[in-house]
């Protein structure tokens, strides 16, 4: 669209030499891709302002801007910005305005579970027929759903979306944006209740998204869900599936054993459906998709047909260590477009931060909806905008179009055993590989080719539940504040490497570490934003100027010490961190000796003071309030003299994780956030997503009788016939000792089951009666059911030390949903 026609509906006029082709939406700065094509949305929330972005992405290329704070244009001569009152709401009425330009069909799907699924799924079945667009992944919020409807072009045929809320009234801006003439409600569950009254009000407002569709579709096994549909004022046809009788479509059976056979009667006519799928949810959200298909009359065949090839949706991205020092990412469930672009752009901020060459492993594409040649020239294009450098290509349509990707370094295969039989797989050397391929091309293979052999038992980190707490603790800050995130001891046990990629990738300020070594792996590993050391030692002096690393000073010694390195070295005014002991009476310059400090700085041109910081004893504890306002009196008093004597601005940092919770009037210039990035809050009632989970398997499965022992020591003592599982971890890999008999507890198959006998050095047994399971089924240690807190509140200890006690032995993976 021309930006003299997205202005005039701002009602803003455009001088002659601005007329702009503009293709592209952009409401990240991180996500550029098509500088001279994009329009981008300053949105402003409680945690952001992309006002902030705006000059980095002028001298990007960009030149059309829409703010509702609007910037010193002389800065910006050949930009143009569209002035709006609330750049969010202008987002929406633009993709409103460019839904409405199209008549063509229009699925939207709602509900607590299930939406990207059905939505994947239903594009699956339907996209051999037509030219379709859908949401990415799952963008389905007030920015994703405007996004998504966007990409609707004059060659789009057909269009599903999904539609989510957290708050009441906002179903209403989606349904004027996707205005669906059909429509799936999926499910309906606790996701966002606090904010709504009871789950009847959820669905009532959920239901605001077809209020002017012709058809809906639904389970009415979810009574609930079944009443307020009848309840509302909707005009459209109800289609209702289910096993009630008067289901419009009545399920009569469902038979899963390798697979799933459903028989059901539609307009007394039966049906049967065979699935490739037995477990309950994806018998639902298939059956949301069966349902439409025999409502616009595709016959039984033809679904069956359809069905026998469904692909498994992945919610996330997972990253794993390779072989031969490579990263491996692994997306290879979704094979299309837009996933690509989303998973390249994760790539590329891995093999950024890792300093690593970018390789795709890429399948043909299948059913997009394009032509082969209008396709593959499309990806091309996306690769080249994302500077891929290398290109395995599998599949014979992309063998077809390999003058498409001339200036690749492309290498082309039939199939993938081809790409197995060849050297090539074997000489993949410190690179990130992204893995995207089609099912049917059994990448998983590859996967299991490529992945590092390790340990059984995994630490899964995820990496969106990471940023989701750094942007909890970010809506606390005033605006200017700066966030150091503390990363030291392995970042907490999660991996210090990834984590500091994904807290660097979100803007933070610094980083700290506790000694050198830990930030020359940052360092060599591609973090380049400041990092600090808290507790470094002269023997490692050479290591800090060698990788710019910045150390913490809280003694005379220590600074007289690094002057003199500093000065043997020719260094002048190199950044040093002061710490000032405020009463915690560990570390730090007692506040009697501020006077003799600054004299010393000031005579000395080798160090220049960023910052000067306290700890706070107990910021955690309201029983220890008074002593922290007394902590941060000292500290800002001393803070004052030291900035007075320096003559020049220095930062001021006292908060840490609990700090920034309750304590906000002592922010300062900038805090610390530490255990709070990984789910552990100070405040009563407040549950922050758990980024760690601990997972394992069941190595073997065993029945003893009543009157034996399990374990050292005979301490597991069998009173009735009981059936024990071993699993693979033990205290080698921290699980507790304490945890032994009885005391801690794993999850399997959504039931708590005791631990049996004594923890072991690599292994434990648990009591496991009762329960369908089998070897080599996965085994929460800690996660979703079972909390760090909670194992550390039975052993007498600290969520910090149950995380930093996870070995290096146990596999990290790195989950991006």
């Amino acid at each position: 669209m021309l930006l003299t026609k997205i202005a005039e509906l701002f009602g803003v006029p455009v001088p002659v030499n601005f007329n702009l082709s503009l293709t592209h939406l952009l409401t990240d700065s991180r996500s550029l891709l098509f500088p001279e094509k994009t329009l981008f949305f300053a949105l402003k929330s409680e945690r952001n302002n992309g006002h902030r972005y705006i000059a980095d992405l002028y001298q990007q290329g960009v030149r059309a801007f829409v703010v509702s704070e609007l910037p010193d244009t002389q800065l910006y001569s050949d930009a143009f910005f569209i002035s709006v009152p609330d750049t969010l709401k202008a987002l929406q009425y633009l993709a409103a305005h460019h839904r409405a330009a199209f008549d063509l069909p229009v699925v939207a799907i709602t509900g607590s579970n299930g939406k990207t699924i059905v939505k994947e799924w239903l594009y699956q079945l339907l996209s051999p027929d037509k030219k379709m667009v859908r949401s990415p992944r799952s963008y389905n919020s007030q920015i994703g759903v405007a996004l998504s409807v966007w990409q609707i072009d004059e060659t789009t045929e057909m269009a599903i979306f999904e539609a989510g809320i957290s708050l009441p009234g906002e179903m209403a801006a989606l349904q004027t944006i996707i205005k669906p003439d059909s429509g799936i409600f999926t499910t309906i569950g606790d996701a966002h209740q606090e904010n709504f009254s009871s789950l009847e009000d959820k669905i009532r407002e959920k239901l605001v998204l077809f209020r002017e569709s012709s058809m809906l579709i639904y389970c009415s096994d979810h009574r609930l869900v079944h009443e307020q549909i009848r309840k509302s004022e909707l005009s459209c046809r109800l289609i209702s599936w289910g096993r009630d009788e008067n289901a419009l479509v009545r399920i009569v059976d469902i038979q899963s054993e390798t697979q799933s056979t459903v028989k059901l009667v539609y307009q007394s006519v039966s049906y049967q459906f065979r699935l490739p799928f037995t477990d309950k949810a994806s018998v639902e959200n298939a059956l949301h998709c069966i349902v439409y298909l025999l409502v616009n009359d595709y016959s039984e065949e033809l679904i069956n047909e359809r069905l026998a090839g469904l692909e498994s949706v992945a919610m996330r991205m997972e990253v794993k260590e390779g072989v031969k020092g490579c990263i491996l990412i692994n997306d290879s469930y979704n094979s299309d477009v837009d996933s690509l672009q989303i998973a390249l752009e994760f790539l590329s901020q891995q093999a950024s931060s890792n300093q690593l060459s970018k390789t795709l492993i890429l399948s043909d594409i299948l059913q997009s909806g394009y032509g082969a040649v209008q396709l593959y020239h499309k990806i091309a294009d996306i690769c080249r905008a994302y500077e891929l450098n290398k290109l395995i290509a599998i599949g014979p349509e992309l063998r077809q179009q390999h003058e498409v990707f001339a200036g690749f370094d492309a290498h082309f295969f039939y199939n993938t055993d081809d790409f197995l039989r060849s050297d090539l797989i074997d000489n993949l050397n410190k690179e990130a590989i992204l893995l995207k391929g089609a099912r049917s091309f059994h990448f998983e293979v590859l996967s299991r080719k490529l992945e590092k052999i390790a340990h059984e038992t995994i630490l899964e980190v995820n990496l969106n539940k990471l940023v989701s707490n750094l942007n909890y603790y970010r809506a606390y800050l005033k605006p200017g504040t700066k966030v150091m995130c503390m990363v030291k001891a392995f970042a907490y046990g999660s991996g210090s490497v990834e984590i500091a990629r994904a807290l660097q990738y979100h803007r933070v300020d610094y980083l700290a570490v506790a000694v050198a070594d830990e930030g020359a792996e940052l360092r060599n590993s591609g973090i380049h934003i400041p990092i600090v050391v808290m507790n470094p030692e002269k023997s490692v002096f050479d290591l800090l100027f060698d990788y710019q690393l910045e150390p913490e000073i809280y003694s005379f010694r220590l600074l007289k010490e690094f002057i003199a390195a500093a000065s043997k070295r020719g260094v002048q005014s190199y950044p040093v961190h002061l710490k000032i002991d405020s009463g915690m009476h560990r570390l730090g310059f007692d506040p009697s000796e501020l006077k003799e400090l600054a004299e010393l700085l000031i005579q000395h041109s080798e160090v220049l003071v960023k910052s000067v910081f306290s700890h706070l004893a107990g910021a955690d504890a309201p029983s220890l309030d008074a002593f922290t306002q007394q902590q941060a009196g000292v500290f800002k008093e001393a803070a004052l003299q030291l900035g007075q004597s320096l003559g020049y601005p220095v930062l001021r940092h006292l908060l840490n994780s609990a700090g920034i919770e309750r304590f906000g009037d002592y922010q300062m210039e900038m805090v610390r956030l530490g255990i709070g990035h990984y789910g552990i809050s100070s405040l009563p009632g407040v549950s922050l997503p758990q980024v760690c989970s601990l997972r394992t398997l069941i190595l073997q499965l065993k029945t003893i009788e009543a009157g034996e022992t399990v374990g050292y020591n005979r301490n597991g003592k069998i009173t009735t016939p009981t059936r024990i599982a071993v699993l693979p971890i033990g205290y080698a890999d921290g699980f507790d000792r304490k945890l032994g008999n009885g005391v801690g507890e794993v999850m399997i198959e959504g039931r708590r089951v005791p631990v049996v006998g004594n923890v072991s050095m690599d292994l434990i047994t648990v009591d496991v009666t009762g329960l369908d399971v089998e070897e080599g089924d996965t085994v929460e240690v800690f996660g979703e059911g079972i909390t760090i807190a909670e194992i550390a509140a039975k052993i007498g200890t600290i969520p910090y030390e149950i995380l930093t006690g996870i070995s290096r032995r146990v596999k990290r993976v790195y989950i991006r949903e």
